[in-house]
């Protein structure tokens, strides 16, 4: 049963999904992508309080239910102060927190980690676009930028995957906008300026296959981020959405195998 507050952001309201195990064990803070929304995760989170947690995830300033512009983005560390402010308001003292991001949530989750690592017990980064993608960043310099919104076959390769998201109403389904690139280029810059990620326990799992953080350019950035307790799940012929691909179970299996390590 998920429950759906409101908070302040930094630039306007904020929708705020939590699921809940009653008296959990740890937090798990969320942070999707771009364009979607935190009930896109439903089913992750419904394991993870199988397993004891609570989970937390706004929808970002500009997405799903939160106020804002469609998809506008002017700095991701607006979304990291938000997330932040999300933290503050839901975890108790003392309580293990677990920061988990896809895609552009992975951006704003190690943007999280390098801005506020005190109390985080561990790091979960899926498709994380913290390497860039050089064929998004092109557009961001296109006068006009093409209308090129994200092909949902790219997604997974359960055909019903990008059905759904293709169907959802609360998916924006627009073309970039050319500041949101630029802020996703601009943060990509400042995590690979540091700090690294330390002895933070981090998992990063990925679509081998991946169109929108390429594989081989996020291996670079999370190589150069120097986590020293480092899991990696790699699997062969993935999408991007790893949660939601055939093999998505496995997936999510393998995070919370991750976490009776740490928490």
């Amino acid at each position: 049963m998920v429950e759906l507050f409101d908070i302040q952001g930094t630039r306007g309201t904020l929708a705020v999904h939590r699921w809940s195990a009653g008296a959990p064990r740890y937090t798990v803070l969320l942070a999707h992508g771009y364009g979607e929304h935190a009930g896109r995760y439903q089913h992750v989170a419904s394991r993870l309080v199988d397993d004891g947690a609570e989970v937390v995830a706004p929808d970002h300033l500009g997405h799903g239910r939160s106020g804002g512009e469609r998809a506008l983005i002017v700095d991701i560390d607006d979304l990291v102060t938000d997330l932040q402010l999300v933290a503050e308001r839901v975890v108790a003292p003392g309580q293990l927190l677990v920061l988990l991001g896809h895609s552009m949530g992975g951006v704003i989750a190690t943007r999280y980690a390098q801005r506020f690592p005190a109390g985080l017990s561990a790091l979960v980064l899926s498709g994380p676009v913290i390497g860039g993608n050089p064929g998004l960043e092109a557009l961001a310099e296109m006068d006009p930028i093409p209308d090129v919104p994200i092909d949902p076959a790219m997604l997974s390769r359960d055909p019903s995957v990008g059905a759904a998201y293709a169907a959802d109403e609360l998916v924006y389904h627009g073309p970039f906008r050319r500041d949101t690139l630029r802020a996703i280029g601009a943060s990509v810059a400042a995590i690979a300026a540091g700090p690294g990620l330390g002895a933070l326990p981090t998992l990063w799992v990925h679509g081998e296959l991946d169109q929108l953080a390429p594989l081989e350019v996020t291996r670079g950035a999370v190589q150069r981020l120097r986590a020293s307790d480092l899991t990696e799940h790699v699997y062969p012929g993935a999408q991007h959405e790893v949660f939601n691909e055939i093999n998505g179970e496995q997936v999510i299996d393998d995070v919370v195998a991750f976490l009776h390590t740490v928490v």
